[in-house]
């Protein structure tokens, strides 16, 4: 789950990580209220949305008079908002952040994100803060300096210390830095979050560190340990088919290829996607329908997949092993009556009562349901298909 950066900055002041003072508003009226209320002589109007590289965008406007901040409200909201992260939809901006202006001396980036390969927290940080990040690890990653911090010790100095040393801070800047980085560790660990990015993290010219930004992802797993979080949820900046097959249970993202995907457990899903890569396609979903698919879940899988008018075909990969292979093969059939499956379906079921499953579509004769001998036999039959071949 993610939160907007007023929501971030919100959690940040509880544990004491220095950020600028600032209100969310709805309208243009609350805006400018909201501007009169920080006080001051520079405001920033920043758009909402779950999303990086709002300011090249056009969605983060400095303004220097009340009446700025209400043109800049004005054009900010209710702007498709078209960043490198939001896709070429771009996304609806349906509130600003208007926030004091801050004394800017240099800008660096901060960010915490979760190695698997190493299984520990890594601390990310760089000059180049206000640029995009994944540019700058595409063209120069010596520029990203990472230290990871096993959760058994915790952030100590010395991981502070390192990443002082190679921003090149000065001598006198290291102990407030380190005191901001263990700060904002301490978020990480005690809000389960996966992810937190400060981009840009201002150094001011009286030397002090302040959160300019702040981006935050958490585990939805660990979400019912954090009421207070989850209730931050905005829905209306979810993808409204994710959050439907979430509703039933699937395990749902769009991604931008023709070929559908259904499948059983996210590793499977994930190698039956690579697989569609390998054979020249492209997946346009990732479905894990789980471990107790029935006729239900596979129809309103179907259902799912076929919201997306790019899906030229659907690719049904499960492996039988809580549930057998002839059940499915029943459900499939089941669900072709509760949905209108207008594109090549092919199947490849393995496990207990493969051999049965097999025999049932076999039976069925059903045009477009094409069975598949092992994976790679169904990946190429669904691209195929998709390519309408």
């Amino acid at each position: 789950m993610n939160i907007h950066e007023y929501q971030a900055k919100e959690i940040f002041k509880r544990y004491n990580v220095p950020t600028p003072s600032g209100y969310v508003a709805f309208s243009v009226e609350e805006a400018v209220e909201n501007a009169k209320k920080l006080g001051g002589s520079i405001w920033v109007v920043k758009a909402q949305i779950h999303a990086g590289g709002r300011g090249l965008g056009g969605g983060v406007k400095l303004a220097r008079s009340l009446d700025e901040v209400k043109t800049l409200a004005h054009e900010i909201l209710g702007m498709t908002l078209v960043t490198h992260q939001t896709g070429p939809a771009g996304k609806l901006v349906q509130k600003v952040y208007i926030e004091e202006g801050a004394d800017i001396a240099d800008e660096l980036y901060l960010g915490i994100v979760l190695d698997r390969a190493r299984e520990m927290p890594v601390i990310m940080a760089s000059r180049e803060g206000g640029m995009e990040i994944e540019k700058v690890a595409a063209t120069s990653p010596e520029k990203i300096i990472k230290v990871a911090v096993d959760p058994f010790i915790g952030f100590q100095a010395f991981h502070g210390r390192e990443l002082a040393y190679g921003l090149g801070l000065e001598k006198e800047e290291i102990s407030s830095f380190i005191k901001f980085a263990a700060a904002l560790y301490k978020v990480y660990m005690e809000n389960d979050a996966e992810m937190i990015e400060i981009n840009p993290l201002v150094k001011t010219k009286s030397g002090a560190f302040i959160a300019l930004d702040g981006k935050m992802g958490f585990d939805d797993n660990a979400l019912f340990r954090h009421p207070e979080i989850e209730a931050m949820r905005d829905e209306s900046e979810e993808n409204p088919i994710e959050r439907e097959a979430s509703g039933y249970g699937l395990s749902y993202v769009k991604l931008d290829g023709n070929v559908g995907c259904m499948v059983n457990g996210a590793g499977l899903a994930m190698g039956t996607m690579d697989t569609i890569n390998y054979v020249g396609g492209n997946p346009a979903n990732f479905l894990d329908v789980g471990g107790g698919a029935n006729a239900q879940t596979v129809a309103k899988g179907f259902e799912i997949i076929l919201k997306d008018p790019n899906v030229k075909s659907i690719f049904v990969n499960i492996f039988g092993g809580i549930v057998r292979c002839d059940r499915i093969a029943n459900g499939i059939l089941e669900a072709t009556k509760l949905v209108d499956v207008h594109v090549p379906v092919i199947v490849r079921l393995d496990g207990t009562n493969a051999k049965e499953a097999a025999e049932i579509l076999k039976n069925a004769n059903i045009k477009n349901i094409i069975t598949a001998s092992d994976l790679n036999d169904g990946a190429i039959k669904a691209v195929a298909a998709a390519k309408g071949n």
